[in-house]
């Protein structure tokens, strides 16, 4: 498995493919969908609105409806600026990020500040489970076989939940989720039922024995 920093001839991809593979699918993580399940914002959002209906009941028992109002209009602008930072993080995130299937491999550009290619092979993938979600998004996790080891903070969020020890990289909150896994599934079968040609000795060869 690369890691390419290479200057990309197509978007997602660090460097040309060679002779006879071919690009099968591209796409990236939906902003919406990453930023509910991957930065937990509807989560924060409500914690934010409990501490301004916590605030502001306490301010409107000490001084009516007025001073409840003053009290929670700077926190209801300091949770709606927090939705919004987090919002354009996970907008960031998935507009900077290419996953990629080819006829042979799995192609993830990520990282919205510094960004990383990691090209995984069909050969190096020992599974592929798909967490789909109503709408038709979900996240296609890669097990990687065994002997490989990638950086938690490197690939967070595009990773699957709760693997922090042996991390699997994934397609996380893409849109039709369940048609790419099957073309996934598709390739890589394809791919390992290649038949391998190896070149063969030349007729009336010698072949030295020891």
């Amino acid at each position: 498995m690369d890691r390419d920093f290479d200057f990309e001839i197509m978007p997602g991809v660090p460097a040309g493919l060679p002779k006879g593979e071919d690009i099968l699918w591209q796409g990236k993580p939906q902003a919406k969908a990453l930023a509910r399940e991957a930065y937990k914002i509807n989560w924060i959002l409500a914690y934010m609105l409990v501490i301004v209906l916590w605030r502001a009941g306490g301010a409107y028992a000490d001084g009516g409806s007025a001073l409840m109002l003053a009290t929670a209009l700077p926190y209801l602008a300091l949770a709606g600026a927090g939705y919004a930072v987090i919002y354009a993080l996970a907008w960031a995130q998935a507009r900077a990020s290419i996953y990629t299937i080819t006829s042979a491999r799995v192609i993830m550009r990520i990282g919205a500040a510094l960004p990383v290619t990691y090209t995984i092979p069909f050969l190096r993938i020992a599974t592929a489970r798909l967490d789909l979600r109503p709408g038709g998004t979900g996240t296609i996790a890669l097990e990687i076989t065994d002997g490989v080891r990638l950086s938690f903070a490197v690939l967070w969020p595009h990773l699957r939940p709760g693997f922090a020890k042996h991390t699997q990289p994934a397609f996380r909150c893409i849109p039709d989720a369940q048609n790419v896994a099957r073309l996934l599934a598709d390739a890589a079968q394809a791919k390992l039922n290649e038949p391998v040609v190896t070149a063969a000795a030349p007729s009336g060869a010698v072949m030295a024995a020891e």
